[in-house]
């Protein structure tokens, strides 16, 4: 995709971890310039696998003014562009970021707070739980997140700790199908801890049924963000469920 404003700013970040943790996956922290985008929003980044060509992403972490970035890429089936990044990135490599756009906003005065992610939708509405961490009383927030298989929530270790650290915090983990394939992901195997939520901790089921039927979110802050298809079928279901189209906010990815 080629940048449609050719006169906007444009900053510089270089790549300073390249974290393999699924054969599908990646996430890439990034220093520089400091990137005014809005927390839960997205950009544009550009990388030198390949030049000239734009991909947008969110940030994981809240605007920072010393310039760290983190962003969470998993490969679409014949995504060639995403394959590369998930593969070929390297420390070092210098990334052009522009085209701050907003997406997600949490009102940390108004009521509960229920956010849905599925993959790699996680990284925004992380982004925006580490900075509801910065206000003095957060609204109480519940996270799902989601994934087909207990590996999938590649971001297990991270969120567990996260919720023992933030007593307004809740997370929710959902899976499919309760046991992993055979198949062996040699990058999971790689890069797994001890620390993370016990099969017993799971709920079993699709995001979108999970969430419904703890609904209706009649008096929340609903955010939903994931694959298209994952954020139709999810809101489709909350509404059906008594939740008002207006108490939602989506995105996918």
């Amino acid at each position: 995709m080629s940048n449609d404003l050719p006169d906007a700013p444009t900053w510089t970040a270089t790549v300073v971890g390249h974290h393999r943790l699924r054969h599908d996956l990646a996430v890439i922290r990034l220093i520089g310039d400091y990137v005014p985008f809005t927390v839960g929003g997205s950009v544009q980044v550009e990388a030198p696998q390949h030049p000239g060509v734009r991909r947008r992403l969110s940030p994981a972490l809240p605007p920072s003014l010393d310039g760290k970035l983190e962003f969470h890429i998993r490969t679409v089936p014949g995504g060639w562009c995403s394959e590369s990044l998930v593969a070929e990135t390297k420390p070092g490599d210098q990334w052009q970021i522009d085209a701050p756009h907003s997406t997600f906003h949490i009102d940390p005065e108004g009521p509960e707070v229920v956010l849905i992610a599925g993959g790699t939708g996680l990284a925004p509405l992380r982004a925006l739980i580490l900075d509801l961490a910065r206000e003095e009383n957060p609204p109480r927030t519940y996270l799902f997140v989601g994934g087909r298989y207990p590996r999938d929530l590649y971001a297990s270790d991270m969120l567990f700790l996260l919720a023992q650290e933030l007593p307004w915090l809740t997370v929710i983990p959902v899976v499919e199908s309760p046991d992993d394939p055979p198949a062996v992901d040699r990058w999971f195997e790689d890069s797994r801890v001890d620390i993370g939520f016990t099969p017993e901790e799971m709920l079993h089921g699709t995001l979108a049924d999970v969430t419904a039927a703890h609904g209706p979110f009649d008096q929340h802050q609903v955010l939903v963000c994931g694959s298209p298809a994952m954020v139709r079928t999810t809101i489709d279901r909350l509404i059906a469920g008594g939740t008002p189209p207006e108490s939602i906010q989506s995105e996918g990815n």
